[in-house]
């Protein structure tokens, strides 16, 4: 996940400041010195680099921090601050013409994820109400159009395509007319990409801009090839003038340094970046949200954002009544899990919550999207009568069940258990809400975690 080393390497430097009362100049040089590695480690540019240090000094120095009584705090606070100016400071979203369709042109090198952030960029206008038009205009790389087609078909959002014996200037021009005659109020113009930037690539994309005068002129970058993604944004800007970037592969990069450095480099804000393969893992980007994320203090307002348009609000409703009164199935556990995979990957989920990245760094805690997936699959090896009531499962049940999801007889022995574990730890906390009060309620979760929480485990 992107940032994670920065993050971990911050994390330590900040947690030594937090434990002094006081704060000499000397310390604060030390702490900024880590701080400059571990930005230099993530691939930030060196100026933005040297630039970021000398503000965070300048304010860490002051007397606010030396007369404060948790000086460490107030340090972190200004880099947070820092951070979040260094990336732009505010979002800033997609354009919308006063007179549609809303024109936006694709700009990138090839291999970058141009024509699927296209696609993506599609289904998040779609998703907003819009009515967006796709328009092929790489006529270049093999396949291009067919895999715009494809995407298109996948959401359900239509592609205007001449083929590729048309020239992209026409095909573009041809498709906003197009678009106009059929309503739609966004067109998204995916272009061709060249390994490398070349005087004939600049020229058509500047012929293109003339034609149709978008509204957007939107670069993709690959984020995993670091500084090499702010030079390409600093040619393309320089040529072509444009109105914001959008990061791929933001999940694959541990370090993200192309993210902390393409603003102050080029002026130019980041507007969305890329989480993961699927047509739906894109995200606004916001500097607040993505600072607060880099300091390991996770980022709510995203998760809240991504459970509120992915999670149906009457299911949940449900399924919460079915825990209070230990109703809970495995019909109702598959439920649940559908439901949080839309959420996406757990790992990207948790980076989401404040702390957990000091918990995903301990080597007895991890993530098995594995052991997930096999629990999953026992669960569906089971008959419907198995899932609403497991008390029935017998010897004979259980190998059935295991020859059935290929697994074996101790993973199925394994999960009933923490079923059965889970259903109680629920009755508990649902305990805890009746007539016994706080009393209660506080001797019945220390029950449940063991003192230490070393007894509460969960099916998966």
């Amino acid at each position: 996940m992107a940032f994670e080393g920065l993050t971990t390497r911050l994390q330590s430097v900040f947690g030594k400041l937090r434990g002094k009362g006081k704060l000499s100049e000397d310390d604060v040089n030390e702490a900024m010195r880590e701080v400059r590695l571990a930005l230099l480690e993530a691939d930030v540019n060196f100026k933005v680099v040297k630039d970021f240090i000398a503000k965070v000094k300048e304010k860490a120095v002051g007397a606010e921090v030396q007369e404060s009584f948790t000086p460490g705090m107030v340090v972190v606070d200004i880099v947070h601050k820092e951070l979040i100016e260094l990336m732009g400071g505010t979002q800033v979203k997609l354009a919308k013409s006063n007179r549609p369709p809303t024109i936006v042109l694709m700009a990138g090198l090839q291999g970058a994820g141009k024509t699927t952030l296209t696609g993506k960029l599609a289904k998040m206008l779609q998703s907003q109400n819009h009515k967006p038009l796709l328009i092929a205009g790489d006529i270049y790389r093999p396949a291009a159009i067919k895999q715009l087609e494809v995407l298109g078909g996948q959401i359900g959002v239509p592609v205007f395509t001449l083929g590729d014996k048309v020239s992209p200037v026409e095909i573009a021009r041809r498709g906003v007319e197009h678009a106009k005659e059929q309503g739609n109020d966004y067109v998204l113009i995916d272009t061709a990409g060249r390994l490398q930037i070349d005087e004939a690539l600049m020229e058509e994309i500047k012929h293109i801009h003339e034609a149709v005068k978008p509204d957007e002129v939107l670069l993709v970058v690959d984020a995993m090839t670091g500084q090499e993604a702010v030079n390409v944004a600093k040619s393309f800007h320089e040529q072509l003038a444009l109105t914001g970037v959008v990061l791929t592969k933001l999940d694959g990069d541990t370090r993200g340094g192309a993210a902390l450095s393409v603003k102050a480099v080029t002026g130019c804000p980041i507007k969305f970046a890329s989480t993961g393969e699927k047509i739906d893992q894109l995200e606004a980007f916001h500097p607040d949200r993505m600072a607060s994320r880099i300091l390991g203090m996770g980022d709510m307002l995203s998760l809240i954002e991504k459970a509120q348009s992915n999670i149906d609000a009457d299911k949940a409703k449900e399924l919460e009544r079915k825990m209070r009164t230990a109703e809970f199935t495995f019909d109702d556990f598959l439920e649940q899990m559908e439901q949080v995979r839309k959420l996406g990957p757990l790992d990207q989920l948790l980076d989401m919550m404040p702390g957990m990245n000091k918990l995903k760094g301990n080597p007895n805690f991890k993530i098995d999207e594995k052991q997930i997936s096999r629990t999953e699959a026992i669960a569906k090896s089971m008959t419907k009568a198995e899932k609403q009531k497991p008390d029935i499962i017998n010897y004979s049940r259980r190998k059935r069940i295991a020859a059935g999801s290929g697994t074996t007889l101790a993973d199925v022995n394994r999960l009933l258990k923490q079923f059965e574990d889970m259903k109680k730890m629920m009755k508990q906390f649902s305990g805890m809400m009746g007539p016994k009060g706080p009393k209660g309620g506080m001797k019945a979760l220390k029950g449940m975690l063991g003192g230490k929480g070393k007894n509460m485990k969960f099916p998966f």
